[in-house]
């Protein structure tokens, strides 16, 4: 059975038991351990390299807006340094209702990112190797650029049906060994199918608001479902919202439902050029520790 990685976050007051989490899914046999960019990202991965000894880990997106670049080239060199290489650090622009809250005024993406890797590599002069860097990424020209200076790519919430078209703009990188391709899935394990999509729904309600993500659905051919989103979320109706979101277009973007659909949706998405397929856990029943119990559960 192809394994694959775990999304892992650490909330306060549950740092320590997740600590203890990224030791036993080391120990479990996945293949490795992304952390989201809620809290510290960066943090959680430096405890990581000490409680781990083999399992690659890393960020699945650290925003660029949120740290200088100098500062997370001194902090990456440390960690990819310690933990023998395997360190991957993710790095993103993040959303525009995140740059809202935190006050900040994000300028072009592209040339952001382009910036902030090169001032990245003039810090690793004073600092270090830095690890490989892997750009989050969602649409063509952002994986044309990730194939240009990074080490790799990730997307989150992907749909399988196209992502091999997402690939493609890859190049020969993404047929590199040593180039990462990873993609972020919501995932719940539920014998109740109906229930886990319930609960999927709740957690894709957020991005279905964001234009770039509808855009980016629209062309992966899901463009009846975003208009009727896009419908539904002028119109305010909440019931309406929710039937847009299709179980045809929910299944390509999340997995759920048993344990053996889930491991079968998870070698689905291995033979659509996913090399990283990352789980992110949610319950019908519980919280993180709950939803990593039933996924360990259905890995074992």
């Amino acid at each position: 059975m192809n394994m694959p990685a775990i999304s892992l976050a650490a909330v306060r007051g549950r740092r320590e038991r997740t600590l203890e989490i990224a030791a036993e899914i080391e120990q479990r046999g996945f293949s490795g351990i992304f952390c989201p960019s809620m809290g510290d990202p960066v943090a959680l991965c430096q405890s990581i390299a000490h409680v781990t000894n083999e399992i690659v880990f890393g960020t699945s997106v650290q925003p660029i807006y949120f740290r200088n670049p100098v500062d997370i080239a001194s902090t990456a060199a440390f960690i990819h340094e310690i933990s023998g290489g395997r360190f991957r650090l993710g790095i993103g622009v993040t959303h525009g209702p995140v740059h809202d809250r935190l006050g900040l005024t994000p300028g072009k993406p592209l040339a952001d990112t382009r910036d902030y890797i090169a001032a990245m590599e003039a810090a690793s002069q004073q600092h270090g190797e830095l690890p490989p860097i892997v750009l989050a990424t969602l649409r063509q020209r952002m994986a044309e650029l990730s194939a240009e200076i990074s080490s790799g790519a990730v997307w989150a919430n992907a749909s399988c049906n196209d992502f091999a078209n997402s690939v493609a703009h890859l190049g020969d990188a993404g047929e590199r060994d040593d180039f990462f391709v990873g993609n972020m899935i919501p995932t719940v394990i539920d014998d109740d199918r109906a229930a886990g999509a319930a609960r999927n729904r709740k957690t894709l309600a957020g991005y279905v608001a964001l234009p770039n993500y509808r855009n980016y659905w629209k062309q992966a051919g899901w463009v009846d479902e975003m208009e009727a989103v896009e419908a539904a979320t002028a119109a305010g109706d909440t019931e309406a919202l929710h039937r847009a979101m299709t179980d045809d277009w929910l299944s390509n973007a999340t997995l759920y439902g048993s344990a053996s659909e889930v491991r079968d949706g998870v070698e689905a998405w291995f033979d659509a050029g996913c090399k990283t397929p990352i789980l992110v856990p949610s319950s019908t029943s519980g919280g993180q520790l709950k939803a990593l119990e039933e996924m360990f559960d259905a890995f074992a």
